[in-house]
């Protein structure tokens, strides 16, 4: 029987994979507190949040969400990387910190209900940014409407011409 403090500790971890965009799975044992805490400090700035639960406290919450099982995810001491609405951001801080520390494991992750390997992770972290991605739209649209203008502009401009050629004939 659980006690009522696991009872509110599941509750807070299904919430916490129901607001999240995404949550990638990482190993960071042997790393100091100080590269803890810059980890940290990094994952909070790319609009993510890190949490350290019990594995079985979690497999329970995952299981209630009826998400698929991960148990060899959950194997061994895991700490949780919960994303905003920008998954991405989290997920390179997470690959820029692994290159730089070789004790850091990504395991893999949780997106829309569904299981990513560690690969899967790091091609989510090569994406672009959600405001790089909205940017590069932006630019399209741009692109497209600036020709449209410059096409209809060139249909009465293209008459103004011919009609000034027409004239001049006729004063010649």
């Amino acid at each position: 029987m659980p006690t009522q403090q696991k009872a509110d500790q599941i509750v807070e971890i299904k919430e916490q994979f129901e607001q999240a965009g995404a949550c990638w799975f990482i190993d960071a044992r042997g790393l100091t507190v100080k590269q803890v805490q810059e980890l940290r400090r990094g994952i909070r700035e790319a609009g993510g949040l890190m949490k350290v639960y019990k594995n079985t406290l979690t497999a329970r919450a995952i299981a209630e969400l009826e998400y698929p099982e991960i148990p060899e995810i959950l194997a061994g001491p895991t700490a949780f990387v919960f994303t905003g609405a920008d998954v991405a951001a989290p997920a390179k801080v997470l690959k820029d910190f692994a290159k730089e520390n070789e004790l850091l494991e990504i395991k893999g992750g949780m997106m829309d209900a569904a299981v990513l390997t560690p690969a899967e992770v790091e091609a989510v972290a090569s994406l672009p940014s959600k405001e790089v991605l909205l940017a590069q739209i932006a630019g399209a649209i741009s692109g497209v409407a600036r020709g449209l203008a410059t096409t209809i502009n060139g249909v009465p401009s293209g008459l103004a011409q011919c009609i000034k050629q027409v004239a001049d004939q006729k004063a010649a």
